[in-house]
């Protein structure tokens, strides 16, 4: 692995929060473990240090002593990832003005604040795609204890070729050495993962710079994703060999098979859309009334969704991201993603929906052995929700408890 960021060097004497993680037994309710469509209908989840111990059926319960929390009528679950995030947005103002007008003291603030309203929503793990070098200080605010926050995987700052999409907030390179060099700086910073843009309205870098900046991140350990949002950038990353596509598009069928091949997953992100379609909502936050039924068009439209529908269908993973921060896009919105991947056909029914900000998520972000799932060993990142999702995904709108590794933060 590559050697960490200077700040794990530093000696933590005491966490300025430091929570419990009590012996604890979530009793009675509905428990969706995610692992396939299970569901225990009056079950019991046991959380010991701060790792699940037991799972199952409450007539299976035996004697104990973990501090009971009676979970009658409400349901059990994973909690959430948001595997496209960007924390140091506020999802009100201008994103290119934000990301540079905002004092980095203010860029704090708001990603602190973003991280409490990701507790709120259930969200337990923010996969932070970038907004200048925000996300480096914000992971270290929460592995040293100095704030309490979700799980954070963060990109540092997006590798762009120069002037390219969004170089307002962006680390710019131009030549393959300069996109190396770009890379090992993330990676001294304590980047999790890379992201670059692979494309706006054209595709972006040189073949040897793209090859340069995949390459130099596999070769520091690290998945590298890439902003794909049509056939062309996203058959291009695959083949260049990137991890994850962002957003994805439109797509052939040879596009497909090759994702299937490399098994490169897609994370979704329509809650832009679906927020900014709303006319009442839009107009709260100064979204023009052009732009309001652009977005309208958008959802209505089915044809534009054909390609990442048959990509799903087909077997390519399809992971949950919201673009949290984007305008209209609040961190604590989650079920308008999800009931639009429904209602799409992208997912088959609100539990596969589920999975794929859960199960689904852990899969994409290689934490598939600690999280995603309600089982014994696992890290007990676990919610509770007032309503059954099943029924109807405005549940999760309903948080009562939030959990990450058996620490209550909401």
């Amino acid at each position: 692995m590559p050697e960490p960021p200077a700040w794990r060097y530093q000696k933590i004497i005491k966490p300025m929060f430091d929570l419990p993680a009590p012996h604890l037994l979530f009793k009675g309710g509905q428990v969706l473990t995610c692992v396939g469509d299970e569901v225990i209908e009056d079950g019991f989840i046991e959380v010991e240090n701060g790792t699940i111990k037991a799972v199952g059926a409450a007539s299976q319960l035996g004697s104990s002593d973990a501090i009971v929390i009676d979970c009658t009528g409400k349901t059990i679950m994973p909690g959430m990832m948001n595997s496209h995030a960007h924390l140091a947005w506020d999802g009100v103002h201008d994103l290119a003005r934000q990301s540079m007008d905002d004092a980095p003291e203010i860029s704090a603030y708001k990603a602190a604040g973003n991280m409490l309203k990701s507790l709120r929503a259930g969200v337990t793990l923010v996969r932070d795609l970038g907004m200048n070098q925000s996300n480096l200080f914000a992971k270290q605010a929460v592995a040293q204890g100095i704030f309490p926050g979700p799980r954070l995987l963060v990109c540092g700052e997006a590798i762009i070729q120069t002037g390219g999409h969004t170089y307002w907030c962006c680390r710019e390179a131009s030549g393959p050495d300069d996109m190396r060099r770009a890379v090992r700086e993330q990676v001294r910073g304590g980047a999790d993962l890379i992201k670059i843009m692979g494309c706006h309205d054209r595709l972006e870098f040189t073949d040897d710079e793209l090859a340069a900046v995949i390459d130099e991140t596999h070769r520091n350990g690290l998945p590298i994703t890439a902003h794909a949002t049509f056939n062309d950038c996203i058959q291009r990353v695959a083949e260049f060999g990137v991890d994850v596509v962002e957003h994805g598009g439109s797509m052939t069928d040879e596009t497909i098979d090759l994702l299937l091949k490399k098994a490169i997953p897609i994370v979704t992100t329509f809650a832009p859309l679906v927020m900014q379609s709303q006319a009442e909502i839009a107009r709260q936050y100064m979204i023009p009334e052009w732009k309001i039924a652009e977005r309208q068009k958008a959802v209505a439209s089915r044809e534009r969704y054909t390609g990442i529908v048959k990509a799903a269908q087909a077997g390519v993973p399809i992971a949950f991201g919201t673009d949290a921060g984007s305008p209209v896009v609040g961190h604590e919105v989650v079920a308008p993603e999800l009931k639009f991947m429904v209602e799409l056909g992208v997912k088959r029914d609100n539990y596969d929906a589920l999975r794929c900000a859960t199960a689904v998520a852990a899969q994409i972000n290689q934490l598939s052995d600690q999280l995603g799932t309600l089982e014994a060993g696992k890290a007990a990142d676990v919610i509770v929700l007032d309503g059954d999702p099943l029924a109807d995904l405005d549940a999760l709108e309903r948080v009562a408890m939030t959990f990450v590794g058996g620490k209550r933060l909401v």
